[in-house]
């Protein structure tokens, strides 16, 4: 059995035909639906004399300056380099020993 769908999103009042993974179907609605919610925000609220492709931009950039941010955040490279500094002076120490 093939786990895969077909399914059509809807982006601001378009059809985007999309095959996917069965597991993925929730989570691909919903950011659909998060797309077009802040497509509304801007049409409604913040820039009223623009057209479609400028809310999809600053929708685009919104969602990507956002995962930037937790990528950032998420960034264990730090953590793991602090560990190993540790674990080298740890090292030094009971060679001493």
């Amino acid at each position: 059995m093939e786990n895969k769908l077909t399914i059509k999103v809807n982006i601001v009042d378009r059809y985007y035909p999309a095959k996917i993974d069965r597991k993925d179907e929730e989570k691909i609605r919903k950011a659909a639906k998060i797309i077009n919610e802040k497509v509304t925000l801007y049409r409604q609220k913040k820039y009223t004399d623009k057209d479609e492709q400028d809310y999809l931009a600053m929708v685009a950039l919104q969602l990507s300056t956002r995962l930037i941010e937790l990528e950032e955040k998420n960034n264990v490279n730090p953590v793991i380099q602090r560990v190993r500094n540790i674990d080298e002076k740890l090292r030094e120490y009971l060679e001493k020993e």
